[in-house]
C-alpha cells in the first residue's frame, strides 16, 4: 500500500471541498488583548482577534499571572506525576475546594481538559453504572459522545433542547435500568441556550441522574459565574456539573463538581484521571485566581453582555446574517465552505481582522459560518471597525443579505481606523490598559489607539 499517497489525497480531498484547517500564527499581547501579532511568514502585522475562547481577557488578568509566577517560584514548573504518585499539589485541592463551593457541589475533580474531562467522567459513569442507558441531546460536543461510545453503553439521542423528546426517550427505557441524562448549558456553535429546569423535570420523574457541560457558560452566567444553571437557580438539581479552566477562565483545564460520592466514584475508577500527569501547579493557581476573581466581580460580564448587543445592533443595521440567540456566541452565517474561507482570509489580509471558518464537521454542510465572540475589551471602535469591514467583504464576494433590511447608513460604512503598536498604558495607574486590571477604570475606548474614524 501507498501510506503516503493515501494520506495525502485524504488531505487533497478535504482542499476540494474548502474543509482545509489552515493555524494561523498568533501571538498574543499580554495587556492588549484582543490584540495579538500575526506571523504572516516573514511578515509581522497587528491583528484584532474575534474568535477568542478567552471570553473575558481572563488569560491576561493581573491577578491571574501574578499567581502563576509565584507559583513557578515556589513550586517550579511540572506537577511531577500522576495524582495517584506524586502530582497533587495544594493548589489542586484549593482550587477543587473552590469549584465545588462556586457549583453549591460537596466536591470537585480537575482534569487535563474539559474534553478530557467529558471523556472520562461520562464513559466511566455509562459504563460502571449497572445496565446504564444514556440519553444524550442531539446538539452534544464531541467529547461528550466520545466518552458515551467508549463506556459501550446503551444510548439514545433526543432532539436538541426538546423535553418532550427526552421524556419519550424515557419512556422507552425498561424499569430498573441506570439512566444519565447528559447535555450542555450553551452550545458553543448556534450560541442557544438549554432548558435546564425542564430536563430536570423529565430527568427527575424518569429517576434518571442529570449531567450538565457548562464549558461555555462558567465565569460568564449567573451572581458568581457558575453558569446557567446558577442563573436560573437550578444547580442544586444537576447531579453532576462539568466545566472548564480554559475558556471565560483563561488558563486551562477541566473539572466535574458533584455529589462526594460521585466524585471519588470517578476519581477513583476513571483511566482519563488515574494514568494522566496532573496539572502543574501553576496552571491551578492561575484558575484559582481566575474563579475568585469572576465570583466577585460582575464588571466583565456586565461589558460583555453589552458589548454583544451592541454587535448585533450593528449587523442588523448592515443586514449581515445571524443567529439569534441569548448568549455571548454571534454565529454570522455564510453558507459555503469555499466562500466562508473566503471570507476570512480577506478580513485578515485586508482589514487585519481575525476570525477562523467554521466548517463541517464542526457544524452541518450548508451552515458554514464565522462564530464572533465580543468580550469586554473589545471597545466601541473595535464593534465599528468590525462590522465596516463585513459590510465591505459581503459587498465583494457577493453574499447574500438578511432579508428585510433597511439601510440607516450610506450604501458604503467608512472603516475606522487603528495603528496598534505597543499596548497602551493608563495614565491614571500606569498599567497596561485592561479593564481586568486597570485600577483607575482607564478610557477603554483609547485602548491601543482605537479610535472612530
Amino acid at each position: 500500500m501507498d501510506y503516503r499517497a493515501f494520506f495525502t489525497n485524504a488531505l487533497d480531498g478535504l482542499r476540494q471541498e474548502g474543509r482545509y484547517r489552515v493555524f494561523a500564527d498568533i501571538e498574543r499581547v499580554a495587556g492588549a488583548f484582543p490584540r495579538a501579532r500575526y506571523h504572516d511568514g516573514e511578515r509581522v502585522r497587528d491583528v484584532i482577534v474575534w474568535c477568542s475562547n478567552d471570553y473575558l481577557g481572563m488569560g491576561q488578568n493581573d491577578k491571574v499571572r501574578q499567581a502563576m509566577h509565584r507559583s513557578i517560584d515556589l513550586c517550579g514548573t511540572g506537577a511531577g506525576g500522576t495524582r495517584n504518585i506524586a502530582g497533587t499539589n495544594h493548589s489542586h485541592v484549593l482550587l477543587e475546594r473552590e469549584l465545588a463551593d462556586l457549583h453549591g457541589k460537596e466536591a470537585a475533580l480537575l482534569f487535563t481538559s474539559g474534553y478530557v474531562s467529558n471523556w472520562a467522567a461520562l464513559s466511566t459513569l455509562a459504563a460502571k453504572l449497572p445496565n446504564c442507558v444514556v440519553l444524550s441531546d442531539a446538539g452534544n460536543h464531541a467529547s461528550m459522545i466520545e466518552g458515551i461510545r467508549h463506556s459501550r453503553a446503551d444510548y439514545r439521542i433526543f432532539k436538541h433542547n426538546s423535553p418532550e423528546d427526552l421524556a419519550r426517550c424515557l419512556r422507552e427505557v425498561e424499569p430498573g435500568r441506570a439512566k444519565l441524562v447528559a447535555f450542555e448549558s450553551v452550545y458553543s456553535m448556534d450560541g442557544d441556550i438549554a432548558p435546564i429546569a425542564e430536563l430536570c423535570d423529565v430527568a427527575e420523574q424518569y429517576d434518571a441522574m442529570t449531567y450538565l457541560d457548562e464549558v461555555h457558560a462558567v465565569g460568564l452566567y449567573g451572581r458568581h459565574g457558575a453558569g446557567i444553571a446558577e442563573r436560573d437557580g437550578v444547580m442544586n438539581r444537576l447531579t453532576i456539573i462539568q466545566g472548564t479552566l480554559g475558556k471565560a477562565f483563561g488558563v486551562v483545564g477541566g473539572y466535574i463538581a458533584s455529589s462526594a460520592p460521585v466524585v471519588d466514584f470517578v476519581r477513583s475508577f476513571a483511566s482519563g484521571f488515574i494514568f494522566t500527569t496532573a496539572l502543574p501547579p501553576m496552571l491551578a493557581a492561575g484558575a484559582l485566581a481566575s474563579v475568585r476573581h469572576l465570583k466577585e466581580s460582575q464588571r466583565e460580564r456586565e461589558a460583555q453582555q453589552r458589548h454583544v448587543r451592541m454587535l448585533r445592533e450593528r449587523l442588523d443595521e448592515r443586514g449581515i446574517p445571524h443567529l439569534a440567540n441569548p448568549s455571548h456566541i454571534v454565529p454570522v452565517m455564510v453558507g459555503d465552505p469555499v466562500k466562508c474561507r473566503t471570507v476570512a482570509n480577506l478580513l485578515l489580509d485586508d482589514f487585519d481582522i481575525y476570525i477562523q471558518p467554521i466548517n463541517y464537521p464542526t457544524v452541518p454542510r450548508g451552515t458554514e459560518r464565522l462564530r464572533i465572540t465580543p468580550s469586554p475589551l473589545h471597545s466601541r471602535a473595535d464593534i465599528y471597525r468590525l462590522v465596516a469591514a463585513l459590510d465591505e467583504v459581503w459587498e465583494q464576494t457577493g453574499l447574500a443579505r438578511a432579508p428585510g433590511v433597511i439601510r440607516k447608513q450610506p450604501a458604503r460604512m467608512p472603516i475606522p481606523a487603528w495603528q496598534p503598536k505597543e499596548p497602551a498604558i493608563c495614565a491614571g495607574c500606569r498599567t497596561l490598559l485592561a479593564m481586568s486590571n486597570c485600577s483607575t477604570g482607564g478610557d477603554r475606548a483609547a485602548m491601543a489607539g482605537a479610535t472612530l474614524a
